[in-house]
């Protein structure tokens, strides 16, 4: 059986729901699909490393490069098409 991998968006809003306490674990678990001790688990971890929130900068150094270059990728990539469609209307126009 192939282990399932969550992303902390989905962690984080499956272990606030279960914190506010407006539903069961378990139908936290059939609703999102999810083993209730799985659950648990992330809502103890929640409270645990909530301090962290507040004492790490908003972006680590490691997720501003990440960023910024995805933007320069998108950047140069839109810099090819213009200049690729430049060259077809000039192509058109002649």
């Amino acid at each position: 059986m192939k282990r399932r991998k969550f992303s902390s968006e989905f962690k984080s809003k499956v272990a606030l729901e279960a914190l506010k306490g407006l539903k069961t674990l378990n139908e936290i678990a059939r609703e999102y699909e999810v083993h209730p001790n799985q659950i648990s688990t992330w809502k103890k971890q929640l409270p645990e490393r909530l301090p962290q929130l507040f004492s790490e900068k908003p972006w680590s150094s490691s997720e501003h490069d990440r960023e910024k270059e995805m933007l320069y990728q998108q950047i140069g990539q839109l810099q090819v098409e213009l200049t690729w469609l430049k060259k077809k209307v000039n192509i058109i126009n002649s």
